[in-house]
């Protein structure tokens, strides 16, 4: 995924109200940019570190900047945006970069399912092929040399996880893509400690048949492209 326009460069000096960020720019200005990241996003908003900016020049948008990127001070890159995450699985999946999920003729993003009241991020349908319902999470939280999900209690986590082992009771494929945008985490794993009853409800939607995967992402200040699979420690 490439950005639409060139990245700005800044300092990061805090995020608050979850949804704003104070950015010093390096020509000495300071900017405030929406950041698209509803998680505690815990090692990820460190005061002071390298971060990058898209400008926009829509004259409805209250906030002329949006927080793309972090670097710590480790320099590990960060894809700071979740929004992000669906864009570069998508794209992994048209050029077929993710093995276990080519052979597909349509690839639908944002469809209703579920009993829930739910939309499913892809939709991957082929002669001959069970549909494949795939939800996407983007993965930041690193600690102590692990990386997990979530970041913060996700009752709609949860909801997501019930829908997708639905899907396979129903004789349909089911699969949950951890889509990792932080350059430091090797392995992911359930965050237990921070939200038990996702952890269930994953245990659960595994013994059902959902399937598991994780890739890693090459970012910079121009892309972000899914790179590898990664071990998933159930």
């Amino acid at each position: 995924m490439q950005f639409n326009n060139s990245l700005i460069e800044g300092v990061l000096i805090k995020r608050y109200k979850r949804f704003l960020t104070d950015v010093t720019l390096l020509n000495g200005e300071e900017v405030i940019a929406h950041c698209p990241n509803t998680g505690a996003m815990t090692g990820c908003a460190e005061h002071n570190m390298q971060v990058w900016l898209s400008p926009s020049n829509n004259p409805k948008r209250k906030l002329n900047y949006t927080w793309e990127i972090g670097v710590t001070a480790k320099g590990h890159w960060i894809g700071i945006n979740t929004n992000n995450a669906n864009k570069v699985v998508g794209e992994a999946l048209q050029r077929e970069r993710v093995a276990e999920l080519v052979g597909y003729d349509n690839i639908r993003p944002e469809v209703r399912f579920g009993h829930e009241n739910s939309r499913i991020d892809f939709l991957l349908t082929g002669v001959g092929q069970k549909d494949c319902y795939l939800e996407v999470k983007s993965v930041t939280l690193l600690e102590s040399g692990q990386g997990y999900f979530p970041d913060a209690k996700t009752v709609r986590g949860q909801k997501h996880l019930r829908e997708l082992a639905a899907m396979v009771e129903q004789g349909n494929r089911a699969v949950l893509l951890f889509c990792v945008q932080h350059t430091g985490i090797d392995s992911v794993k359930v965050a237990e400690h921070i939200d038990p009853k996702y952890a269930e409800c994953f245990k659960q939607a595994i013994a059902a048949g959902v399937e598991i995967l994780a890739y890693s992402c090459v970012i910079d200040e121009q892309n972000i492209t899914l790179n590898q699979r990664l071990c998933v420690i159930d």
